[in-house]
């Protein structure tokens, strides 16, 4: 996937084009993680579709639902939707980064803990 220790470094061009590929795929996890909220607020809080968007929208953004959920399916669906959105808030965070932080070890020559070729 990345280049190997011993290989040269990427150009910066390769790099940008790498970066903005892991950018897609974060994007790719946002908005299936996004849908998933949508339909299912949309389906257990018996909310409209834009309603059902901006919950899901403010949940996976971590700043909480907005309407208040008066079932019990509602409830559990939002709790669980919530943890998720926080694992998947880690994940799309690790996949953006991890091009540029592979390339950072990559000059530093870190990969193996090996302080001594600073």
């Amino acid at each position: 996937m990345f280049e190997h220790k011993t290989s040269k470094v990427i150009s910066v061009n390769r790099f940008v084009r790498r970066q903005l590929k892991y950018i897609a795929y974060a994007l790719c996890i946002i908005a299936f993680s996004l849908s998933i909220g949508v339909v299912g607020y949309h389906h257990f809080s018996d909310l409209n579709w834009i309603d059902s968007l901006l919950n899901a929208s403010m949940i996976l953004g971590g700043m909480g639902p907005v309407d208040i959920l008066t079932n019990d399916a509602a409830k559990l669906f939002a709790s669980f939707y919530s943890l998720y959105s926080g694992i998947v808030f880690l994940a799309t965070i690790a996949v953006m980064t991890a091009p540029a932080l592979h390339r950072l070890m990559h000059i530093l020559h870190l990969e193996n803990g090996r302080e001594d070729q600073l």
